[in-house]
């Protein structure tokens, strides 16, 4: 079974819920598909990555980031979740280990230090990674919080795409900017992170003011509260080791986020 996990808002941003199964149609590279389950709020538990991006501020600036993380922790770890906090600058470097422990991972983010350089294609790829070790049966999904100024990754884009694909994590990115005018500024990043979320699900964020950044995770935790999940078995039967694209319409006025594409394994399975 593909499934695919969706997230469905208003022309507001307002999350929609209880539509019934037939307002979705799914398709596979253009093949229409019988939707085989179906849950209009999905109750699989969720594992988390929490990437925040070392390089971007000043100490004050990092402090600040790290007490919204740490609120948007203790908002988001239910029972039966769990989190892994990573920091990033040159390299990227676990502060903790995947868990519940709430007061451990608030500790943990507030570790976070300043660095130099930005490993964003790295950091997207070991967060995927990681994810992958879980469980399945499970959600996953990648918070990132980052100025998106990618400079010292080791990992190519393509390969943080590829992996951010297989390990069927949702990518939920925060970026941040001291201005609106995008002279002289490394927008690589950003433009990598913008394409990465239409395969895989999620959403991207730009703030220019840190007052917003709770607004933002909170945005962020509503949504992962909200979603919809819908599985098919692909027919006809997709070719070993292909490159898979879905496509999920919702009738009426709104808008649905969701993966856009998986990849198939030398048996042809997901």
């Amino acid at each position: 079974m593909v499934e695919v996990l969706a997230s469905v808002t208003d022309a507001n941003g307002r999350p929609v819920a209880d539509l019934p199964q037939d307002a979705f149609h799914l398709s596979e590279d253009g093949v229409p598909q019988k939707i085989a389950r179906f849950e209009a709020q999905t109750g699989q538990p969720l594992d988390l990555v929490l990437m925040v991006d070392a390089s971007m501020s000043e100490t004050q600036e990092l402090k600040a980031e790290s007490e919204a993380a740490a609120r948007f922790i203790r908002e988001v770890v239910r029972p039966g979740d769990t989190l892994a906090v990573f920091e990033f600058s040159d390299s990227v470097v676990r502060l903790s280990p995947a868990t519940d422990n709430v007061r451990q991972l608030q500790k943990d983010v507030m570790k976070i230090s300043p660095g130099t350089g930005t490993c964003l294609y790295d950091a997207v790829l070991l967060g995927s990674d990681a994810l992958r070790a879980r469980p399945q049966g499970r959600r996953r999904a990648i918070v990132l919080v980052t100025d998106a100024g990618e400079t010292t990754s080791d990992s190519t884009f393509d390969q943080a795409r590829r992996e951010a694909i297989s390990s069927g994590a949702l990518l939920y990115s925060i970026i941040l900017r001291a201005v609106e005018n995008e002279n002289g500024r490394n927008t690589a990043g950003e433009h990598a992170l913008d394409t990465i979320t239409d395969s895989v699900g999620g959403a991207l964020f730009t703030i220019f003011d840190l007052k917003k950044l709770d607004l933002t995770f909170g945005l962020i935790n509503r949504e992962l509260r909200t979603q919809y999940l819908l599985g098919y078995y692909p027919n006809p039967v997709p070719p070993p080791s292909s490159d898979r694209r879905v496509q999920l319409d919702v009738h009426g006025n709104y808008v649905v986020r969701y993966r856009k594409e998986y990849f198939t394994g030398p048996n042809g399975s997901p």
